[in-house]
């Protein structure tokens, strides 16, 4: 395997995204730190830290790059029934230490989401940097979540759970549709699935990705994130 360059923790520097690895695909560097700057840095030039516990952090870029245009959000003819039940009430960083346990918890052995992954982005939440959103019953149960890095005007999706059927994809819609009001250029999936795919997801040249974010990140989002809706309000797709 090609040698990797190894960070250190004396800056934020990372190697340019187009000279990730094939295989491992987009594996760039290894090492550094999970500092706030650091992650911040590594999203607006199009990487991200993605590893477990046994491991040492990893950073990467793939090509292509599995990401979804807000407007381009697909919706099923089963999903758009559930959407119109308007059961699950939806709201943005009101739980977000819960959503991110809950997507690492789910996963349980060889999850990526490690003890310091999820202080490291709850601590970006801190900031302002990272958001939740989430999926409550009536009855005030948490059962769905997605959570993710915002810059500028792109959303870096990280991970999501469900604990009801079809609640993550609720969620996801809804994320989709609030990004397209808010004026986001795209939402970053980061790597492929099914799930993704279906759901509208599409895979880009990461060429084309590094392009998009560069210009996008440095725009202003001007919104508020915390948010909380009832069923049936604005957030309806």
């Amino acid at each position: 395997m090609t040698a990797l360059p190894w960070l250190d923790t004396t800056s934020h520097w990372f190697p340019d995204p187009e000279t990730a690895l094939d295989d491992p695909d987009g594996l760039l560097a290894i090492g550094g730190d999970l500092h706030p700057d650091r992650i911040l840095r590594a999203y607006s030039e199009g990487i991200f830290p993605w590893f477990s516990d046994d491991q040492p952090i990893l950073w990467w870029s793939p090509n292509p790059r599995c990401v979804l245009f807000p407007s381009r959000v697909h919706i099923s003819r089963s999903l758009r029934r559930k959407l119109n039940q308007k059961r699950l009430r939806i709201s943005v960083d009101c739980a977000f230490r819960e959503v991110i346990h809950a997507c690492g918890a789910l996963r349980a052995e060889g999850t990526w989401i490690t003890q310091d992954m999820e202080k490291a982005y709850c601590h970006l939440h801190e900031l302002g940097h990272a958001h939740s959103f989430e999926a409550w019953t009536p009855e005030g149960q948490l059962v769905g979540g997605l959570y993710g890095v915002a810059i500028g005007k792109t959303f870096f999706g990280e991970s999501m759970f469900s604990l009801e059927r079809d609640a993550s994809k609720v969620v996801f819609v809804h994320v989709a549709r609030q990004l397209e009001r808010w004026g986001y250029r795209l939402m970053d999936c980061q790597v492929e699935n099914t799930h993704l795919l279906s759901m509208g997801a599409e895979r880009i040249p990461r060429s084309d990705f590094l392009s998009i974010i560069r210009e996008s990140v440095r725009c202003q989002p001007g919104h508020e994130w915390r948010m909380d809706w009832h069923w049936g309000a604005e957030a309806d797709p």
